[in-house]
Parts: C-alpha cells; sequence; structure tokens
C-alpha cells in the first residue's frame, strides 16, 4: 500500500511539472505582428503615459532670432507643462542630409517625441516615419512634411504672404515696381510663400517685380540684398519674408526715402513702424509667431498622454500696418529683443505665464 502511495504522489508530481512547463513555453502559433511603417503608425505608438517623458528638437537654422525664440518657447512649454523631464536640442545650421542624420541620432537616444522645423517637405519623410514606427511623437512646426502619421503645426504660411503682398499692392495703388525678399530656396515655408505671393500678385497686372531674392532669413545678408537694390534699381515697395528690420535701416544708413515694406511681427519692425512713421515709414507685420514651437510640444504632448489631438494644427496670421497704432503697440515690447516677437501666448495651447518666461529659455533641469 505504502508503494502504491508514493507511485501515486509521484505521477501527480509530475503531471504538475509538466503543466507548469507547458505554461511558461511559448505558444506554438504567435499572432503576426504588425506591418509597421507610418501607415501603420497607430498600431505601433506607445501606450499613453502620464510624464517623465524625454523630447527631443531639431533645428537647422542657428543665428536667426525667429527660430532661437521658438526653441525656448518649446522649453517654456515643456517647464509649464510638469509632463517633460528632459528636452534635448539638435541645433546647427544644414540642409536635410544634416536634419537626417540629427533625427537619426535623437532616435537612438531614446526620445518620446521630436519636434522639427523641417527643411523639406518630403526628404525627410523615411526616417520621420522610422521614428513613428519605433513610437516616437513627430511633430513638424512651421513647415509642414508629408510623412503619414506626424503632426504639423503651423502658421498658415500661404496666407502670411498672401495677405501682405495685397497690402503692399494696394498700398501702391495697384502699380509699382517691387522686391519680393524671400527665405531658403526649396524649404516648405519659402515654397509656400512664394505661392501666397503670387497669388496676390495674379490680381494686380500692373504690379513689377524688379528683384527677387534669397536672404536665407539671415538679417545681414537681407540687409546687404537691401542696400543693394534701394542704391541701384528704382524700387516703390518690398515685401519681405520676415527680414525687415534690416531692411529699414538700410533705407536711413543709405539716406533714402522709405518706400512701403512689409515684414513679421519681429520686435524690431514693429519699433520702427512705430517710431518713424512721422519720417514717412508706412509699413505692415504680419504675424508669425515663434511661439508656434510651443504649441507643437502641446500637441505632442497630447499625443503622448492619449489625447487624440488633430493631425494639422493652423494658426491663422493677422496683419497690423501703421494705421493701426493701436495694435502695434500692443506688439511691441520695449524690453525685447529686436528679431523676437511678443506674441507668445497661444490659448488655448500655452501654459506658461508670457513672455518672461519664453525669453528665460530654460528647459526642466537647466
Amino acid at each position: 500500500m505504502k508503494h502504491r502511495s508514493r507511485v501515486h504522489v509521484v505521477g501527480i508530481l509530475l503531471m504538475v511539472l509538466a503543466l507548469l512547463v507547458a505554461g511558461c513555453a511559448a505558444p506554438v502559433s504567435a499572432p503576426a505582428a504588425p506591418a509597421g511603417g507610418a501607415a501603420d503608425a497607430a498600431a505601433t505608438e506607445a501606450p499613453a503615459k502620464e510624464g517623465g517623458f524625454t523630447i527631443g528638437v531639431s533645428n537647422t537654422l542657428v543665428g536667426n532670432g525667429w527660430r532661437e525664440q521658438m526653441i525656448c518657447a518649446i522649453k517654456a512649454q515643456a517647464t509649464a507643462s510638469g509632463l517633460v523631464d528632459k528636452v534635448i536640442v539638435v541645433n546647427r545650421n544644414g540642409g536635410p542630409t544634416e536634419q537626417i542624420a540629427d533625427l537619426e541620432g535623437l532616435i537612438s537616444q531614446g526620445v518620446d517625441a521630436i519636434i522639427l522645423n523641417p527643411t523639406d517637405r518630403e526628404g525627410l519623410n523615411a526616417v520621420i516615419e522610422a521614428a513613428i514606427a519605433q513610437g516616437i511623437v513627430v511633430v513638424a512646426v512651421d513647415q509642414a512634411v508629408t510623412a503619414e502619421g506626424a503632426y504639423v503645426v503651423t502658421n498658415d504660411q500661404t496666407a502670411y504672404a498672401r495677405i501682405g503682398a495685397e497690402w503692399l499692392f494696394e498700398t501702391l495703388g495697384g502699380k509699382g515696381k517691387v522686391v519680393e525678399m524671400r527665405g531658403i530656396d526649396g524649404v516648405p515655408a519659402d515654397t509656400d510663400r512664394h505661392t501666397g505671393f503670387q497669388e496676390a500678385l495674379a490680381k494686380y497686372p500692373d504690379i513689377e517685380v524688379v528683384a527677387e531674392t534669397f536672404t536665407g532669413w539671415d538679417p545681414s545678408t537681407g540687409a546687404q540684398q537691401a542696400l543693394d537694390l534701394i542704391t541701384t534699381t528704382e524700387v516703390d515697395g518690398i515685401w519681405t519674408s520676415g527680414i525687415d528690420y534690416p531692411v529699414v535701416e538700410q533705407f536711413q544708413a543709405a539716406n533714402v526715402p522709405f518706400v512701403p515694406i512689409v515684414g513679421a511681427d519681429n520686435n524690431g519692425f514693429v519699433k520702427q513702424l512705430l517710431e518713424l512713421a512721422d519720417e514717412g515709414l508706412v509699413g505692415a507685420a504680419v504675424t508669425n509667431p515663434p511661439a508656434i514651437g510651443a504649441v507643437g510640444l502641446a500637441i505632442a504632448l497630447d499625443a503622448l498622454t492619449g489625447k487624440n489631438p488633430e493631425r494639422v494644427t493652423m494658426l491663422t496670421p493677422e496683419l497690423f500696418d501703421t494705421s493701426n497704432v493701436e495694435g502695434l503697440q500692443a506688439l511691441y515690447a520695449p524690453d525685447e529683443q529686436v528679431g523676437w516677437s511678443t506674441y507668445v501666448n497661444i490659448p488655448p495651447y500655452t501654459s506658461y505665464s508670457g513672455s518672461a518666461d519664453v525669453s528665460a529659455c530654460k528647459a526642466p533641469g537647466e
């Protein structure tokens, strides 16, 4: 009886052991993994988390006040959100090749989201989609990309140029010789702005474009181009892609009478529109807030925390000309840098207190 009991016990133990081994083994036929790539981005995104995020930022235009403020706005919003532990900024001059390398570097550092100001509408798609396939949220700010699964957060660049150009052509009475001072050839924002400029131009057949330049959005380059033009060419008006206050300075330096000028809401240009009106300066500032970077971060955090934001967010520009003194005064900040915009609070996206937080340019932990 004792022998049979022992056999019975051993048999039971062997059965239990077999069940445990079977429970730990992999199933014979596992379900197929998602195909990956941008088309399946939703399937590969990481589950929503509550915070502790690392944010990567890619910028490829150094020495430009607008871009500097864009980065500072991202940092300010990261701090204000309470959801970000670290912001990694990759900041250098370059084109698509350099930006692809920078994006690959951010991916390898394990960031949760990437905010980029893209150098190309389509040329970055492969690396962007690779990031998305790994569960990284990617937001293109200021300029659009076509990568499937990416978020796009921009100012309406076509409208920016169109409303400024229409103001200029109307101010000239529908006829005259104008200059189009563009940004960087081939980048999305410049292409969209040129489209807007051409849309306006098509309505005014008696407006002649006597020069088209590419400033690279570099103040010194734009200044030299403007000086050369106003001292050698008959010019009745100038449209600029945000290189505005250096252009005004060249009229002063050359002692040449002002012509109507269109620029952005750069603090230095707004100051000139207010202070030089009595000296004959007529101009218009079109809003293009660098705080679009902070809006992009807010969208990224919404995506990371499972709030399903819209894939495309576009801000509508406004125009303030020298006839709207009150509006220009609201845009001007005496203590702000000349190349920065005071248009920093963009509800409902930003939650920092204002210009002081952006000017501090501090990310969490800095």
